[in-house]
Order: C-alpha cells, then structure tokens, then sequence
C-alpha cells in the first residue's frame, strides 16, 4: 500500500473505530511501528488526527479541522459528489458556490462549464473556475480567513442578498439526526442561509462523513435544500425526511454512476 493510501485508511479507521495505538496500526498495515509513526506524524501536522499517548484519536468534536487538512480528508468522495452536481448544472448558469470543501470541487468540476455567471465568497472556487475566460466571476468583499481563503465576515454579509440566481451550491459542517444543518461560527451559518435564501435552486453538497457530526452552530435544514447530493446512501431517518419534503436526493453508484430518490420540490 503506498503511504498516502495507508494515511487515508488510517483516518477513516480512527474515524470509524476510534482511537487507535501504533502498534496495533502496524500490524493492520503489516509496517513497522517506526513507518506508523511517520505517517501519524504527518497526518496529526495536518490537523487530522491529534496524538494521544501510544496512538491517535480524532481532533475534539465540536472543533473544525484546518483547511489544507480537509482538502484531503474524503476527497474522491468529494470528487463523485462535484461530478453529479456538474451534470445538474446546464451551461450559462447563474450561481452562488459557497464555502468548503466540496463547493471548492464542484467549482473544479464546473470549470469547463461556458457561460457561467458566479457570484462567490469562496475565493479557491474562484480560482478554480478562473481558469474559463468564458465564466464571469464576482467575489464577496470583507476581511479574508487566510487559511480557508474565504470572506463571511463583516462586510461579506448581505452580499448574496444583491443578487437572485439559478442554483446555489453550499457545504455544511455537520446534519443532526434530525436533520438540522449544523458549521462552526455564527459567520458561516448567516452566509450560508443567505446564499440559500436568494437562489432558485438549492444544491446541498455533503460527503457520508457529515451525517451525525457535531458542531456548534445551527441553522436551516436538510429538507429546506431542493437537491441533496452525497456519496452514499444516507440514514434512514434523513431519507425520510427528505422523501417526506419532496426533495430529491442524488448519491453515487458505481453501477449506474448515481442514483437518485424522491422528487425535486419546486423551489
């Protein structure tokens, strides 16, 4: 197993399982403890895992994970989700693209997209869709986070208000177990029910990871989206939630690409 193949595995064991010793990482790895060591060491620099005596654990609930450190974390599920949200969005499009992660992969997805007209706080989707001299792009002002390279600060809020577009695309930092959209600031949250609140079309973009997640904020729900897109199938209690809305729920399949259930709730 290459190492970056084996960090990515060990996060998603420390995820599943929880904490985890060296030792007995070695041995799942069939790697000396000295290599286990190397890559926790690497993966805890990155804010992925936190070192803890003998072993690794999970970063404190409730506390995000730095930016770089999740560009990383579930990346080719965020890569399947960006490439379903790409085939929902037609060319010459108005949008909004939101903070995070996967908003950041389906700019990367929609960048060959022509026409496009985005209006965006997130300045790695910016970046990202720069690439198309086609796509005319306005970018929110205010005080930038340096590490997340985004704006929902200050003079940030109120700029998705100016506008009224076909289709916004937005991440969440968690979904309760009743549905409740749940970030890490009271900045993401009112950026984000903003950006909802003046688009056609919501597009919710969330990988399985954050079904169940804890944070400190809540605002809007799972069932306010017109579309969810994921990369598994989701709990039961949300599929009910969403089937209940009316809302349309996309997930990837290897077999047919993806799936799809319930219906689009106009709006």
């Amino acid at each position: 197993m290459l190492a970056e193949d084996r960090a990515r595995a060990i996060v998603e064991l420390v995820r599943t399982d929880g904490f985890q010793a060296i030792d007995t990482l070695a041995l799942q790895f069939g790697v000396t403890p000295q290599t286990i060591r190397r890559d926790v060491n690497l993966l805890c620099d990155r804010g992925l895992l936190r070192r803890r005596h003998g072993g690794v654990e999970l970063p404190p609930e409730g506390e995000n994970l730095a930016y770089p450190a999740r560009q990383v974390l579930n990346i080719d599920a965020k890569r399947r989700i960006a490439q379903l949200v790409a085939r929902e969005v037609p060319e010459g499009a108005s949008l909004f693209c939101g903070i995070g992660t996967t908003p950041e992969q389906c700019a990367l997805a929609l960048a060959d997209h022509s026409g496009l007209r985005v209006m965006t706080n997130n300045l790695n989707a910016a970046l990202a869709l720069s690439r198309n001299a086609s796509c005319e792009i306005t970018v929110a002002g205010g005080r930038l986070r340096n590490l997340d390279r985004d704006v929902v600060a200050g003079d940030a809020h109120g700029f998705f208000s100016r506008f009224a577009v076909d289709i916004g695309i937005y991440g969440v930092g968690g979904v309760s177990d009743d549905g409740t959209l749940l970030d890490f600031s009271t900045d993401e949250v009112t950026m984000r029910s903003e950006l909802a609140q003046h688009c056609r079309q919501r597009f919710l973009v969330l990988d399985h990871s954050k079904f169940g997640r804890g944070a400190t904020v809540r605002g809007g729900h799972v069932a306010e989206a017109s579309i969810v897109f994921t990369d598994r199938p989701v709990p039961a209690a949300i599929a009910q939630l969403l089937h209940d809305a009316r809302v349309r729920l996309v997930f990837w399949s290897d077999d047919v690409s993806n799936a799809s259930t319930s219906q689009t709730r106009r709006g």
